[in-house]
């Protein structure tokens, strides 16, 4: 019999904390609970949880120093919990190498998901993941390097099949501008976000059914883009 799935939440309200490990345990995930960032350093360090729930708002350390404290050692997936319509802060904790993010106040049938998509990436990271199912019967096959929408190929330029690329490596995933403009096009042009408008536009005229209402490549207002996976 194999070990549950640990996750750790770091959140200073007793009741979210309570809502979450409700939440998580009906899902037979085990959860470790700390209340503030330096606890939650110490507990990370002590249990080796599989994914952390971090709120970015805790009392005595900021949040976004709790994730540089574990990018030093941790490659555990973070989830931060953030406030609505805080995008800065959201691009911040994710540039610092958070994973992905939820706006409170959530419901905890997002969270689930956005669980399962980190806890998915984790167990990808160990090899390349050969082909990636999207919304919209979208199937990029990362080994062939090809793109097929309904089983029909689909034809990309090279720029075009790298940002769609990077983005199903991270499947379900928020990337934020910065981290695809300096993949995609170098560290040269990390603020030409113009660029991505351009592409993105691009990709979904020849992915989206309808490119004005996409439903496989989403935007993250304020913070980046996003693919969404074939429902299971």
């Amino acid at each position: 019999m194999t070990d549950p799935i640990k996750i750790l939440v770091v959140d200073d309200e007793p009741q979210i904390r309570r809502l979450l490990r409700i939440g998580l345990e009906s899902q037979r995930y085990s959860v470790v609970e700390a209340e503030h960032g330096r606890q939650a350093l110490e507990q990370a360090a002590l249990t080796a949880p599989d994914l952390v729930i971090l709120d970015l708002g805790l009392p005595d350390i900021d949040g976004k120093q709790v994730i540089q404290g574990l990018r030093d050692w941790s490659s555990t997936p973070i989830l931060v919990l953030t406030v609505r319509d805080g995008e800065a802060e959201k691009v911040a904790a994710l540039d610092a190498g958070a994973d992905d993010y939820v706006t409170k106040p959530f419901g905890m049938a997002e969270l689930l998901a956005r669980v399962r998509a980190s806890l998915r990436h984790r167990l990808q990271k160990a090899g390349e993941v050969p082909a990636v199912e999207l919304a919209g019967g979208v199937r990029i096959d990362l080994a062939l390097r090809t793109v097929s929408r309904d089983g029909t190929p689909v034809s990309l330029t090279p720029k075009e099949y790298d940002l769609l690329a990077l983005l199903a490596r991270h499947a379900g995933k928020v990337l934020t501008h910065r981290q695809l403009l300096q993949d995609v096009w170098g560290p040269a042009h990390v603020e030409d976000i113009a660029y991505l408008r351009v592409f993105t536009r691009q990709v979904r005229q020849k992915l989206e059914a309808d490119p004005a209402r996409p439903a496989i490549l989403v935007t993250e207002s304020g913070v980046g883009y996003r693919l969404l996976m074939a429902a299971t």
